[in-house]
């Protein structure tokens, strides 16, 4: 996204790709845009077939047991959210930057960061491997859009950073299936056997999650016995209608929260998972490692079409303000609808409690509307 909004400005940037395009395209990911990504993806002109084949969502259901609570988007933000994959958003950058023919490098491996010059005035390097070759490229600026696990945030001295980390003693078991979805719109779940969500990537295309144990292995769940459970967990009148099918994706992933601060040192600035992390409950990953890269390509675009060099030192303080919003409301939503191994009665009921206030409070409809939409840039 970086580097196609770059283009679009007049900034050359280099894409170093870790896997190949094929393994990058096979990713099963997040589905839900908020209307700021959705605005960037139209800013970069790379939004045609996002707007003919995504799916527009007015609303969300949350349910307890039985009882359900819709909260209305368009009425309390004027606006909605767009279902449409992370893996489609992908597979559009990629076409768009063929046709500018921007240099994108995959299977790159042994990416080394030169530390010296981070923090320096001279500009900064990558060194890494490719094609069997050790290559270098001299640049101005680095942006880690590298995942939790890259080189760029270990770039950072440790004496330069801190982190905080929340971890959540269960996971989500996830599915994609070729059958209709449960419902047009997305259902989130708290019941006496845990969470569970139902989503969707299109009309015949639905993903759904179970709260899971993290000692669970994809292994120790057949397909009839996934459907078995997600019927147990969300109301009954959606269980009666659900089509089930043969998955043709499966997998647990851990749910926690991780922030470093700061995003940025010298000429590196840290962006996406590299930075963040949060559960997955109010689809809040993808939605602000789009946010970041906003942030970023307006400082860029400062620094060059303005020569305003001071921009690029604002951006991990305007980013970090907007991620902690983000966490607050991906942790109270995986709060809310969550058992936890230490949920007793009071806890049950208080969940309960929070749930009817939603119901009957139109100003708790409105900030959660705000917040799931998403918070402006």
């Amino acid at each position: 996204m970086l580097g196609q909004l770059c283009h679009q400005a007049g900034i050359d940037a280099i894409v170093l790709e870790r896997r190949s395009r094929k393994h990058v395209l096979s990713r099963i990911r997040a589905g839900v845009l908020e209307q700021g990504f959705v605005d960037l993806l139209q800013e970069a002109k790379v939004a045609t077939r996002m707007d003919t084949e995504g799916y527009p969502h007015d609303g969300t259901v949350i349910s307890f047991e039985d009882m359900e609570v819709r909260v209305d988007f368009r009425k309390h933000t004027g606006t909605s959210v767009m279902v449409y994959g992370q893996t489609e958003v992908t597979r559009d950058l990629y076409e768009a930057r063929d046709q500018t023919g921007g240099l994108t490098l995959h299977d790159v491996d042994e990416v080394e960061l030169g530390n010296a010059a981070l923090d320096g005035d001279e500009g900064c390097t990558v060194s890494f491997t490719h094609d069997g070759q050790r290559k270098t490229i001299e640049c101005d600026y680095i942006a880690g859009c590298d995942g939790f696990h890259g080189p760029s945030r270990r770039a950072i001295p440790a004496e330069k950073r801190k982190e905080f980390e929340r971890v959540y003693p269960f996971g989500w078991l996830g599915i994609l299936s070729e059958t209709p979805p449960a419902h047009h719109e997305l259902i989130y779940a708290n019941s006496e056997r845990g969470f569970a969500l139902c989503s969707m990537r299109n009309e015949r295309l639905s993903r759904y999650y179970l709260q899971a144990p993290l000692t669970d292995r994809v292994e120790d769940w057949s397909d009839d016995a996934f459907w078995a459970e997600l019927k147990r967990r969300i109301p009954s009148r959606i269980a009666e209608t659900l089509v089930t099918g043969p998955s043709i994706e499966k997998s647990i992933a851990p749910l926690r929260g991780f922030v470093c601060e700061p995003m940025q040192y010298g000429r590196l600035f840290l962006a996406g998972d590299a930075a963040h992390i949060v559960p997955p409950t109010g689809a809040k990953g993808l939605n602000t490692a789009a946010s970041d890269i906003h942030y970023l390509f307006e400082a860029l675009k400062a620094r060059y079409q303005e020569r305003d060099a001071a921009a690029m030192g604002g951006y991990s303080e305007r980013a970090l303000a907007r991620v902690w919003k983000t966490q607050r409301f991906s942790w109270w939503m995986t709060k809310l609808l969550h058992r936890f191994p230490d949920t007793d009665p009071y806890e049950l009921r208080i969940q309960r409690a929070e749930i009817e206030h939603l119901a009957t409070v139109e100003s708790a409809q409105q900030t959660m509307a705000i917040n799931y939409v998403g918070l402006p840039y």
